[in-house]
């Protein structure tokens, strides 16, 4: 059994916390421990799906490895690993902020949209227009997209609700039914909040498209439809504007494709949109 004291003593260093314990590793443990020690750089982009398949290993026993060596689940060992392998940042001259941040955004922009597969995309775009009950789901950094979204379905007037609160996504899925269209963002694929809340409209017979950037992730394996944009996060850059903008570029499109199946009315209420708004500005 792991020591906790020495967790803390460690300063809970994961790649040390491995190796004190791994004469008490079981066969399977020893095939994520190798997988692991194998992978330090990628593994921190590794969903919890992805790890599972590539040490060989189930997901519910790669868990108990990581909670009977102190952690909380993968997440709290990713996070404390990027931790373990910062590295002092190499200052380029060659190259501002400014060129590195238009680099990684148009890089991720082209990345993505090599990812869309085009008749995913239309199916999305069909089931969404039909429905009458589109409910959008996303926590934190991803619920800030599910805003955006929101607010591009109003302009083109296609009526959907939008929810970032957990205990409201929980209540609202017990009352979804087989007309329920969920879009469920979230960039890992692993958000509990999101999983839990899918789990349930999924179990009311709700159809769900999710917008990840994991093709293997719990969520991919409830959803019906899975659009993949192409920007892996450390644990340590949650959050950041290439991410957001790999999810508004998903976004977008649907928005795009929902338009064009339905020029005229867009025009109309963008229109009505834009003659209300203007006395709101001086």
């Amino acid at each position: 059994m792991l020591n906790k004291d020495a967790v803390q003593g460690n300063k809970r260093k994961p790649t040390l916390i491995m190796e004190q314990n791994k004469p008490g590793f079981t066969k399977s443990e020893h095939k994520i421990y190798n997988y692991i020690n194998e992978n330090k750089d990628a593994v921190i982009y590794n969903s919890l799906t992805e790890l599972s398949e590539a040490s060989g290993v189930a997901e519910a026993t790669v868990l108990r490895f990581f909670r009977k060596l102190g952690f909380k689940g993968f997440q709290d060992f990713k996070f404390l690993l990027a931790q373990e392998q910062i590295m002092v940042p190499n200052h380029d001259n060659d190259r501002t902020i400014v060129e590195k941040i238009r680099s990684h955004i148009v890089q991720a922009v082209n990345d993505s949209a090599e990812m869309v597969d085009l008749d995913v995309l239309n199916q999305c775009v069909d089931i969404i227009d039909d429905s009458q009950d589109v409910v959008i789901i996303g926590v934190g950094s991803s619920g800030i997209a599910c805003e955006d979204m929101h607010n591009r379905l109003m302009r083109i007037g296609k009526h959907a609700e939008v929810l970032t609160d957990p205990h409201f996504q929980v209540m609202r899925a017990s009352t979804m039914t087989e007309d329920t269209v969920v879009i469920a963002v979230s960039l890992s694929g692993s958000t509990k909040d999101v999983y839990d809340t899918v789990e349930i409209a999924k179990a009311n017979g709700a159809k769900v498209i999710a917008l990840t950037n994991y093709v293997k992730s719990p969520l991919t394996r409830l959803s019906d439809y899975v659009l993949l944009s192409s920007v892996k996060e450390s644990p340590l850059d949650n959050g950041t504007l290439v991410s957001k903008i790999s999810q508004l570029y998903l976004i977008d499109l649907i928005c795009t494709g929902l338009t064009m199946k339905n020029v005229d009315r867009a025009k109309q209420i963008k229109m009505k949109i834009s003659e209300n708004a203007a006395n709101k500005l001086y």
